[in-house]
């Protein structure tokens, strides 16, 4: 197979960025957030769940869509269609409006997420399918870490609302490129037939190694979604009190992620997808338990452990799903962001449930819960099967 253009693994990395960009940003500036609307820490956890629930819900649409009509043109559209809600976030005068539009961006996600899997599942083999799948999960990294600083930041210095105009910007910008510079597919074969979708999400839902990464995928962002998410309350409250800026500063800890990432693939093509799953979950595990002590250095440096962790186990369970379809790629990788992001959407309002009930230690506590369960569903699902 002749290896794609040169520009394939940077605008990956660039797909990445933008699909992330719009993940989060919401999280840095949820102080400023609840301050306006007089919103409680579930209905915080509302803003970041509903486009966590919102993916969950469209991935699989997404992918029978993109299995039949192509994945070029998806991929554009969904990064031109991100424009429109984003930047009517910055026009919403009332909470549950916020929480609508970003579900209205979840619906667009997945036509990022999804389809791009499938497109490197096809384009891309062996070690060179690990490359193609790091670089995406490193600017997916970077996009998390710069939608959380630049709304940070911007809000402390400008109000919430500008710094979402930025972000509607910055799609736009980033829609014109993919549809530029994004290679056209060259193996992509269109699936017409409703009967054999059925048919393929049969064999999808008793293919082990499927599952099994979907169920960790659940796990890990759980995890993230519910630590990161009220991280920022805790900081934000006594003895803390880090400002919009502050706590922007602190999603730096993201960058440890795009260090990690790219090493995953070496780690991930040397021991195989289950050990490292593992590995990276173990890591994930003890570095949420730093963040018990009542320090702010400490709970800086145990997300930033915990973050790498996480980032190795998700790029191992990326690479492992992309590996392991051969038919229905986009309907396959819908099934996995169905469940992963059905995971962020539980952590977000299970962990403010525990938040509330028990301030920190309860999140840790429900997070350390869900990492041991992805580690035993990754034991038991995968190393049977080999790597």
């Amino acid at each position: 197979m002749t290896p794609l253009p040169g520009t394939s693994r940077p605008i990956l990395w660039l797909i990445g960025f933008f699909a992330f960009l719009n993940m989060y940003p919401i999280q840095a500036v949820l102080p400023l957030l609840m301050g306006d609307f007089h919103a409680s820490a579930t209905q915080a956890g509302a803003m970041v769940g509903a486009t966590v629930l919102a993916v969950a819900l469209a991935a699989p649409l997404v992918g029978v869509l993109s299995d039949a009509q192509g994945r070029k043109e998806i991929l554009s559209s969904a990064l031109l269609l991100l424009t429109i809600p984003t930047a009517m976030i910055a026009h919403a005068d009332r909470l549950d409006h916020i929480v609508l539009l970003r579900f209205l961006q979840g619906l667009a996600i997945p036509g990022v997420t999804v389809v791009l899997i499938a497109y490197i599942g096809e384009e891309f083999k062996g070690i060179g399918l690990v490359s193609a799948m790091t670089a995406y999960a490193s600017g997916a990294v970077l996009g998390g870490f710069a939608g959380r600083f630049i709304t940070g930041h911007l809000g402390e210095l400008f109000g919430w609302r500008p710094a979402f105009l930025v972000l509607a910007v910055m799609n736009f910008v980033g829609a014109l490129a993919v549809f530029r510079w994004l290679p056209a597919s060259r193996n992509f074969k269109p699936h017409r037939d409703w009967r054999g979708t059925l048919s393929i999400l049969f064999r999808h839902l008793t293919n082990r190694r499927l599952i099994a990464a979907a169920m960790v995928g659940f796990c890990v962002l759980f995890s993230l979604v519910g630590s990161f998410t009220y991280v920022t309350l805790l900081l934000s409250n006594p003895p803390f009190d880090l400002s919009a800026g502050a706590l922007a500063n602190v999603f730096f800890i993201y960058l440890f992620g795009a260090v990690v990432t790219p090493f995953a693939g070496r780690l991930i093509h040397r021991v195989g997808y289950p050990m490292s799953i593992i590995m990276g979950l173990a890591v994930s595990a003890s570095g949420v338990m730093i963040t018990l002590r009542p320090e702010l250095i400490a709970i800086i440096v145990g997300l930033a452990i915990s973050c790498s962790g996480v980032f190795l186990a998700q790029s191992a369970s990326m690479s492992l799903l992309a590996a392991s379809l051969q038919e229905g790629r986009s309907l396959g990788s819908g099934l996995y962001y169905t469940s992963y992001y059905a995971g962020g959407a539980l952590g977000a309002w299970a962990c403010g449930w525990a938040y509330v009930e028990s301030g920190w230690t309860g999140v840790v506590a429900a997070v350390l819960a869900t990492l041991l369960t992805a580690m035993t569903l990754a034991w038991i699902g995968l190393r049977s099967q080999g790597s």
